[in-house]
């Protein structure tokens, strides 16, 4: 099967139905590798154990 058969086909997808076609391709699409800034940004999250504030307890006005 070719690329254009595919997109042909998907030109043949209903417009409601795209969402969930989208949901399903985005899948196949490699992701990036993560930079060493990104590792080091991830790690410091994982590591923070400071107290959060509860949602209540913020004065929305």
């Amino acid at each position: 099967m070719s690329r254009e058969t595919i997109k042909y086909l998907v030109d043949m997808i209903p417009e409601k139905d795209i969402e969930t076609i989208y949901k399903v391709l985005i899948r196949f699409v490699p992701e990036a590798e993560p930079t060493s800034d990104e590792l080091q940004a991830i790690a410091e999250a994982k590591a923070d154990t400071s107290p959060t504030v509860p949602h209540e307890a913020v004065n929305w006005d």
